[in-house]
Parts: C-alpha cells; structure tokens; sequence
C-alpha cells in the first residue's frame, strides 16, 4: 500500500512540474499573399459560407453536416459543423470585424473534446495585393498544458493553415 502511494505521489508531482513548465498559451499562425484588393479579400473572408468553399477541412469529410444562422459575413453570425473523426464537432462565430483590416472568430470546439479557441484573420494592402495572416490563438488550462508539453501545435495544424491559405489563393484569383 505505501509503494502505492509513493507511485500516484510521483505521478501527482510529475503531472505538477510539466503542468507548471507547460505553454499557457497557443498561436499558430500563416501568412499568404493575394493579387486581389483587400475589400475583396475581406468581404470574401468574412463569409463563413464562403470560408467553407476553401477550408482544408471540408476536404477532410465532404460528408460534413453545417448550417449557418445569422446574417452571413456579420458579427453574431455562426456556423454548427457535426463531421467525421478528422473535424469532430464544433461551432464557430464572428465576434469581431474591423473594415478591411481584422476578422475574429470564436472557435467552439465540442467534440472531440471540448475548447475554444480565438480564430482572425488579419489582412492588409500591399504592394503585390493583399497579405493575410490566418490562424487562431488561446490559452491552455489544466489538464492540456500538460498535454501541449509532448504536442507541437503548430506541426499539427500549421499544414492545415497554408493549405486553406493556397485554397484561398485559387479561389478568390479566379
């Protein structure tokens, strides 16, 4: 019995130390550069229905289950998504927009496990067109800090990012 004990203490006090040493907040983040006009870009990117026609995800389960409520490309409105294991189960809002500069999203994530994340877009003029950074940031809480010490977020969804981005690209170019 007191080996036990000493096993779940060191388990305990090892679960401590990585959860203490852990990031306590995430950002992952890419960048793309379109020959189009920035209210084209931005009017293109506040549309969750049109986000839906580039998104890396819909690639993953074609068979996904969405619907929209609300006045699309608005704050307030959202999206539900039910998809297969590679999509899982969530919602997203827009929660923020500043014209032709900023889109913020609230990413609910319900399955397969529950978070939520802060998605945005930030685009602005350039020389060539527009450049637009797409990615999403949040903070980690008990118990995924000790998770986010053994997985690189940015490896894992990063890829998914600069394929939505090179989707995005074909799409408002065409």
């Amino acid at each position: 019995m007191k080996i036990l004990l000493y096993i779940i203490g060191a388990l305990a006090l090892i679960i401590g130390i990585l959860h203490l040493i852990a990031p306590k907040t995430y950002q992952v983040d890419r960048k793309i550069v379109v020959s189009k006009e920035v209210d084209t870009v931005f009017k293109s990117l506040c549309s969750l229905k049109e986000q839906q026609i580039w998104s890396p995800w819909a690639e993953k389960d074609p068979e996904m289950k969405i619907t929209y409520n609300g006045t699309d490309g608005s704050i307030g409105s959202f999206t539900h998504w039910i998809g297969n294991e590679d999509v899982g189960e969530g919602e997203q809002e827009v929660t923020k927009i500043e014209p032709n500069s900023y889109i913020e999203t609230e990413l609910r994530f319900l399955k397969p496990w529950k978070s939520t994340s802060t998605g945005f877009f930030e685009i602005k003029p350039i020389a060539e067109g527009t450049e637009i950074t797409w990615g999403f940031k949040g903070e980690n809480t008990f118990p995924s800090t000790v998770m986010m010490v053994f997985m690189d977020l940015d490896k894992a969804i990063g890829p998914d990012f600069e394929k939505g981005l090179a989707k995005f690209k074909t799409y408002i170019e065409k």
